[in-house]
C-alpha cells in the first residue's frame, strides 16, 4: 500500500499500487477536504515550491553530497532525502517551518529543528560528515550514546541516528579521488 498525501489539508489518501502501471495517472479526491488532484505512479515526487513533479532517483543524492535514509516505523514510511554542502537542519515536518530535510513523520519526539548535519568537503577533498543537537527536547543519539549540548560527532558510511523514535542511515556519497 502507498500513500499521497492531498496538497491543500495534508490528509494521508491510502491506495493500493500493485493495481497500477508505472505512468499511469490517478486522480484522488481527498474526503477531508474535498480537494481534487492528480498524481503519477513511479519514482516521483511533488516539488512543493513548483508544484510540478520531479523523477527522483535514490542513489542520485550520492553522486554529490550522499543522503539520508528514514527507517519506516509506526510514525511514518520509508523516506531517502538527499544532502547538501553545509548545515542540513533535520527535523519533523511541518507547514511553516523551514528544514532543509524534513521528516514525515507523526513521532511526536521529534522537533521541527532536531538537529544539524554538516557536509564539506576536508583539505583532502574527502566528504566529512559532523552532526550536532539543534537543543531539541529528546535529543539526539549516534548509535545509542545521547549528543550533549556542544557535542559534535563525525559520522561515516551506515552510521545510524535517532531522533525520538525515528532512527536515521547515513548513505555517504562516494568520494572521487
Amino acid at each position: 500500500m502507498k500513500r499521497v498525501r492531498c496538497p491543500k489539508c495534508d490528509n494521508y489518501i491510502q491506495f493500493d499500487e500493485t493495481k497500477y502501471s508505472e505512468g499511469q495517472s490517478l486522480v484522488f479526491v481527498c474526503d477531508q477536504c474535498k480537494k481534487q488532484f492528480a498524481i503519477r505512479i513511479g519514482k516521483t515526487k511533488l516539488n512543493a515550491g513548483t508544484r510540478r513533479e520531479e523523477v527522483i532517483d535514490e542513489r542520485e543524492g550520492l553522486k554529490d553530497w550522499g543522503n539520508v535514509v528514514a527507517i519506516e516505523n509506526v510514525f511514518g514510511y520509508k523516506q531517502v532525502i538527499p544532502l547538501h554542502e553545509g548545515d542540513n537542519l533535520i527535523g519533523r515536518r511541518s507547514k511553516g517551518t523551514e528544514v532543509d530535510i524534513p521528516i514525515e513523520t507523526n513521532d511526536p519526539s521529534m522537533d521541527r529543528r532536531h538537529c544539524i548535519l554538516n557536509v564539506k568537503r576536508d583539505k583532502q577533498g574527502q566528504i566529512v560528515y559532523t552532526l550536532r543537537d539543534n537543543n531539541s527536547i529528546t535529543g539526539t543519539f549516534v548509535m545509542n550514546d545521547l549528543l550533549g549540548p556542544k557535542d559534535r560527532v563525525r559520522l561515516e558510511d551506515g552510521a545510524i541516528f535517532t531522533l525520538g523514535a525515528t532512527s536515521l542511515i547515513l548513505r555517504a556519497a562516494e568520494n572521487k579521488e
